[in-house]
């Protein structure tokens, strides 16, 4: 087994349903759930979790905890910055709040940030340096010598 790799990502949320109407506003679709628990989506070779807050600090081992959020930022890239304009004003439509509009940015892509609504925040962006597969997935290139 190869340990460079993530195979869920779980995002304490304060409203389980509320949650899961968002993403389902986004397009995303659920493939497991346990009714006002937890909801498990399937990606591309992992699964994002969405599970009530306080008792994802119970399962954690950490009850009572006060988790926050902010500290990590979940990303999508896209092919082009058509696609990126086009993401994050659907997220917008249906709830996500704006943390700063897509834009050219230093290292010469172009991204923007929104939250879901739990504070979570998400990237979306276009890098290219970086290609796509024909599935989404991210590919990163070869080491050069230049780097």
């Amino acid at each position: 087994m190869t340990p460079q790799r993530v195979s869920l990502i779980t995002l304490g949320v304060a409203d389980l349903a509320k949650s899961k109407a968002f993403y389902g506003a986004l397009g995303w679709t659920p493939k497991d759930e346990v009714p006002g628990q937890v909801v498990f989506y399937q990606l591309h070779g992992a699964v994002l979790g969405l599970f009530g807050i306080e008792p994802l600090a119970e399962d954690q081992g950490r009850p009572g905890t006060k988790l926050g959020t902010g500290a990590i930022t979940l990303a999508q890239n896209f092919r082009d910055e058509a696609e990126v304009d086009a993401a994050y004003a659907k997220a917008l439509s249906v709830g996500a709040t704006s943390l700063k509009a897509p834009e050219k940015v230093f290292w010469g892509g172009y991204s923007g940030y929104y939250a879901d609504p739990d504070g979570h925040p998400w990237e979306v962006a276009f890098n290219p340096f970086w290609k796509l597969d024909a599935d989404g997935n991210q590919i990163l290139p070869e080491p050069s010598d230049e780097h």
